[in-house]
């Protein structure tokens, strides 16, 4: 056999062996760990831009959307969320992590939409769909909502999803790179990212995943703001009763009613530890 082949080979080889150990090097720099969950995510883009991304699709949204003129309906979104927040806020106090939170201002408004939907960004900024209070019959179901909605944002599940969608476009953690060379595609993948769009093909089973992560921790997170978690049971039951889909769990981007509903009964006993009922509820 060439000697010269032989080295090239052995060179060729202790090349692809550091370039592969650099890759698992950045890959494990670049995992974070969810609260309470522990679960081990990739986030490869930086929190800041991802807060300002987000801050920007917020303010474009509530432009060219219609806020609600429902006082009565605005304000009992304002004061379920801001006791959630307060709780949440205090959570990461007590383990420790007083910055965690960083950067969050929280805003909480209801939209004028037939959509049976709710979201939040990075950042604490909480949006309602009218379209979803015909289905809450209580204050506890309400946060039910709202806390699902604020554990992907703390849990930071957009940042995961934007990681791989830029991972697999060839950005990495450049996120700065991508808004500059693909803006309008960014912008698309941002708002998915945030819960305002739609996901398909690789990132479904992740978003399951996240799915079921967030109903775990909402319900931890309502029952710090004193909010009872057995309502979180009748809520998605109301969903479920709501929900006309009829397709495979696999082809969907949330898990089937029944599998979200079983999940949640498992976690019940954990999120009463936390449940301390309100005085006059």
């Amino acid at each position: 056999m060439n000697i010269k082949f032989i080295r090239e080979m052995k060179t060729f080889t202790k090349s692809t062996i550091i370039k592969s150990m650099m890759v698992f090097l950045f890959f494990l720099s670049s995992c974070a760990t969810v609260p309470l969950t522990g679960r081990r995510q990739l986030n490869l883009v930086n929190d800041t831009e991802v807060m300002n991304l987000s801050l920007t699709q917020y303010d474009q949204f509530i432009k060219s959307n219609k806020v609600s003129a429902n006082k009565i309906e605005t304000e009992r979104i304002k004061r379920v969320g801001n006791k959630i927040a307060v709780a949440v806020g205090k959570f990461f106090v007590d383990k420790g992590l007083p910055n965690y939170l960083d950067g969050y201002k929280w805003e909480f408004n209801l939209i004028e939409d037939k959509s049976v939907n709710a979201w939040c960004m990075p950042g604490g900024k909480v949006v309602v769909y009218t379209g979803i209070l015909p289905l809450i019959k209580n204050d506890a179901q309400l946060a039910t909502v709202m806390s699902h909605e604020i554990a992907h944002a703390v849990a930071k599940h957009s940042s995961e999803r934007m990681s791989e969608q830029l991972l697999a476009q060839g950005f990495g953690s450049a996120l700065s790179v991508a808004l500059a060379q693909k803006p309008q595609e960014t912008q698309k993948l941002a708002m998915a990212a945030f819960g305002i769009g739609t996901q398909v093909g690789y990132t479904l089973p992740f978003s399951r995943k996240h799915e079921y992560e967030a109903d775990e921790l909402g319900l931890y997170f309502m029952a710090m703001a004193g909010y009872d978690p057995n309502q979180s049971l009748d809520f998605w039951r109301t969903m479920a009763q709501n929900n006309k889909s009829t397709a495979p769990e696999f082809l969907s981007t949330h898990p089937l009613d029944e599998n979200r509903i079983a999940r949640i009964s498992e976690k019940l006993p954990e999120a009463l530890k936390y449940y301390h009922p309100q005085k006059g509820k």
